[in-house]
């Protein structure tokens, strides 16, 4: 569905039809609060999906890149290999509104199958010669962390709609300001992005748009309140007491 014109592609995603049977993914708290709000709208270039593990956030993520037409292990809509048929079925319920601008460029990058990724890209090679767009070097003949951010500095083209799960995943914090460096370039050139993250470093690119995913819902948050900033802050600025407290759980009992 597309609307009005707008800078993004992505515009907002709602349900569509009435609520599925209970079962992954229509219990997860992610799924059970879009179906109680009734849309999700998106604000910024850049959107951060961020909550505890479990909130259901790497599925809507997943929902939304399929929703839109990628491969659901990863890739760009070229991509159509799947290794597993793991992904659930959640796109199939979701009404996805898409701005008018057409966009140039887009892929899907997730930790978990991107060795999938990176071998479906070699297979590629052998078929239709070498593609330039993923480097110099096969992805696996790279470090995980230095193939992440491989295919951020050179496969992500600008001018498209990008769906990032957990790209910290592989990268050391010096190299997550790399990647913090390039999300910003890629939203002020003209891209939109949708990432999944836990990372305090990539939540802090400004003017980003943090969704906060929960048992009580999906609400805006800001930066400083973010779980990831509180919790590393408050490690940093008193170590020996966090330490303390963590390793012998005692103290706090007493």
């Amino acid at each position: 569905m597309r609307h009005a014109a707008s800078p993004l592609f992505l515009l907002s995603a709602e349900p569509e039809g009435p609520p599925p049977e209970a079962g992954y993914p229509f219990d997860l708290p992610a799924v059970r609060a879009l179906q109680a709000m009734g849309k999700l709208e998106f604000t910024a270039p850049v959107t951060f999906f961020v909550g505890e593990n479990g909130s259901g956030k790497s599925t809507l993520l997943e929902a939304l890149a399929v929703g839109c037409g990628l491969n659901a292990e990863g890739g760009s809509r070229n991509f159509n290999f799947s290794s597993r048929a793991s992904h659930s079925p959640l796109h199939s319920h979701l009404r996805i509104a898409r701005g008018v601008r057409r966009r140039a460029d887009d892929f899907f990058l997730r930790a978990e199958t991107f060795y999938n990724v990176a071998t479906e890209v070699e297979e590629l090679e052998k078929e239709l010669g070498k593609m330039p767009s993923y480097g110099d070097r096969s992805l696996h003949h790279q470090s995980h962390g230095e193939s992440f951010l491989e295919i951020l500095l050179t496969r992500l083209r600008g001018n498209g709609l990008y769906f990032l799960d957990e790209p910290e995943a592989a990268l050391s914090a010096s190299r997550q300001l790399a990647a913090l460096a390039r999300l910003h370039q890629l939203a002020t050139e003209g891209s939109q992005l949708v990432i999944a993250t836990h990372s305090p470093i990539l939540l802090a690119l400004p003017g980003a748009q943090i969704l906060h995913f929960s048992a009580d819902g999906i609400h805006p948050i800001a930066y400083e309140h973010t779980e990831a900033y509180t919790i590393t802050r408050r490690f940093l600025l008193d170590t020996e007491g966090m330490l303390k407290r963590i390793l012998n759980p005692s103290i706090d009992a007493e």
